[in-house]
């Protein structure tokens, strides 16, 4: 009885910190989600309101956990590569980082109170500790590197897409930065992540930044090898002044015949990891089946043969 309940309290536990995180960490996507119903729904002022609300909610749990993080020691090298993973999972204000460490001392406190409930604490102090303090302090980064690796992925899938909506911008007599501009703003809801970043790209541009800086900037902050291929081209050919709209189709093409290619190597790669389930599992079972009636009458005949 006393394991169920504390395995219980640990998952509320869990499910109340994983909704206090995606409330955090995704206010800004919801508040749009929700702008967006209201310009649309005729219910526009209920839903407004509701996301206002949300929105104050998620804040005020910000806040709360940004008050915890001076309690995690760390030094300003560490800060600064949890800001830049934060930039890369797209979280970009300057609280994130606070949020981050506030989460750790969270899940430290709600690892330690698991720990005592189950009674792991009374067995083995010292080593529940540890594990709690170790599981809470890491958890966090295992989460943020979750999302920097799906953040990734979409960027990387997507790029293809925005290449060709370049391609059509420029050859229609758009600037390079004009059709960034457009392709964001044309992509910023079927694309989310690679439009802020190319929001970002135009507004260091507008910031008096130079073209070829804004551009290695937009691959510092993805560190996706795609788009530090297409950056090199971009500022190879503006440096030697050949036409960018072909270079754009040329490179646009060679992603989609990379894409091709690593499924073709995927389904290439599908018989030999079938082998392993194949030889444990599914023989063993056909063994039984057509050689256990056999093995049986085998036994019987040598058992009457004995008698």
């Amino acid at each position: 009885m006393g394991i169920g309940l504390a395995i219980t309290i640990a998952f509320v536990i869990f499910v109340i910190i994983v909704a206090a995180g995606i409330l955090v960490f995704n206010r800004e996507s919801a508040a749009r989600q929700m702008s967006a119903a209201a310009v649309i729904s005729p219910f526009g002022a209920e839903k407004q309101t509701l996301g206002s609300k949300i929105q104050a909610a998620t804040a005020s749990i910000s806040t709360a956990v940004q008050q915890l993080e001076g309690v995690v020691p760390k030094s300003q090298a560490e800060v600064s590569v949890a800001q830049q993973r934060l930039i890369r999972a797209g979280y970009r204000r300057d609280s994130a980082v606070r949020v981050l460490y506030g989460a750790k001392v969270v899940a430290i406190a709600v690892m330690l109170i698991v720990m005592l409930v189950s009674g792991a604490i009374k067995a083995n102090p010292l080593f529940a500790i540890i594990v709690a303090l170790g599981l809470g302090y890491i958890g966090p980064d295992f989460w943020l590197s979750r999302k920097i690796k799906e953040r990734q992925k979409r960027i990387r899938l997507g790029l293809p897409d925005v290449l060709d909506l370049l391609i059509v911008c420029v050859e229609a007599g758009l600037s390079l930065d004009q059709a960034t501009q457009r392709t964001a703003e044309e992509l910023g809801k079927s694309e989310s992540h690679i439009s802020d970043e190319l929001t970002v790209v135009v507004l260091e541009q507008r910031a008096g930044c130079a073209r070829s800086e804004a551009w290695r900037h937009f691959a510092e902050r993805t560190d996706v090898q795609s788009v530090r291929n297409v950056v090199s081209m971009l500022v190879q050919s503006e440096q030697f002044g050949t036409s960018i709209a072909k270079t754009l189709r040329v490179h646009s093409e060679t992603l989609r015949t990379q894409r091709i290619q690593q499924v073709e190597e995927q389904a290439a790669k599908t018989a030999v990891k079938i082998l392993f389930p194949l030889v444990c599992f599914i023989f063993p079972s056909l063994f039984v089946v057509v050689l256990g009636p056999a093995a049986i009458r085998i036994m019987e005949t040598m058992h009457k043969a004995v008698k």
